[in-house]
């Protein structure tokens, strides 16, 4: 017995040296990739606009508008032209600007929750499915398979218009729960991958718990691909969530977001194309952002490819 915990003592400690080894071989193939910083940059200054849109306008959102002043061209497409509307005025006279700034944080927070509603689901359903498997593996994975036959577009769509309300919460809640099934498969692969290592059998030997053994021995050696993948599907939430508001399903007034905008916009752009021009372009800036970081991270991971 003292043997094995011997064995099962060097074991884990090679693993946390080779972890930390791939992570720290990871972050220095990151700080050679000029899209990692060129997104990160991107998705740092949308993350303190969210955070803090105060520091880059002084109106609230819906504030300050005057329908004499409605749809006020920009005097110039360069934003930093300076005006008092460097964006122009919306349909109902508010600042451009001042709403695309507080449109950012919507699409953020809901792309976010999504993500820890999906990955909370995703790490529980898959870790339990791979681990005991048999009866409760093959319940889950019929269970996966159903919502996997739902449309997540056509699925939101159907439970939204049931709801009087589509606040933030509700959006988040809804996507959510369709979005957890690729995660859960492939949380379920990575933990069928290291269930039957050596470690993972010295543990049992031990006598160590099923529950210490997930915790201390496979979720570490099994998480890090699924949060890559949402962190990769971040961006791609935050495009659904857009969707949505552009339809008319998603967030609803006085909520100010970027898919909201371009619902508005969609009228009348021939005749004011600033309108849907500027909160388009912020929401491909955050979308591509998410997808270029979580490319990069993804292939700084894998070893294959470096």
């Amino acid at each position: 017995m003292t043997e094995v915990a011997e064995a099962t003592a060097q074991t884990g400690s090679a693993l946390e040296g080779g972890a930390a080894s791939l992570w720290s071989d990871a972050w220095r193939d990151l700080c050679r990739r000029v899209t990692f910083w060129v997104s990160a940059v991107i998705l740092l200054f949308m993350g303190v606009m969210a955070a803090f849109p105060s520091l880059f306008t002084g109106l609230g959102a819906n504030d300050g508008c005057d329908v004499r002043q409605a749809k006020q061209r920009p005097a110039s497409w360069n934003p930093f032209a300076g005006g008092d509307h460097p964006f122009g005025t919306d349909s109902h006279g508010c600042d451009y600007w001042a709403q695309v700034v507080h449109g950012t944080r919507a699409p953020i927070v809901v792309g976010f929750l999504v993500t820890a509603i999906a990955l909370t689901l995703a790490i529980v359903l898959g870790s339990v499915s791979g681990y005991y498997g048999r009866l409760l593996d093959a319940f889950l994975s019929r269970i996966t398979d159903i919502f996997f036959g739902l449309p997540l577009i056509l699925g939101a769509l159907v439970i939204l218009t049931a709801f009087p309300s589509h606040g933030m919460m509700t959006e988040s809640l809804v996507l959510g729960l369709l979005w957890w099934p690729t995660m859960t498969r492939l949380m379920r692969g990575q933990v069928l991958s290291v269930r039957d290592a050596d470690y993972v059998q010295a543990a049992r030997m031990i006598g160590a718990s099923d529950g210490r053994i997930m915790l201390r021995h496979i979720l570490p050696n099994a998480v890090a691909p699924v949060f890559v993948y949402a962190m990769l599907n971040v961006g791609v939430v935050i495009g659904y969530e857009a969707t949505l508001d552009y339809l008319g399903v998603g967030l609803q007034y006085p909520t100010v977001s970027w898919g909201l905008q371009l619902s508005q916009a969609q009228e009348i752009f021939t005749d004011y194309p600033y309108l849907l021009i500027y909160p388009a372009v912020f929401l491909t800036a955050t979308v591509l952002s998410f997808l270029l970081l979580g490319d990069a991270v993804r292939d700084a991971l894998d070893p294959k490819l470096r």
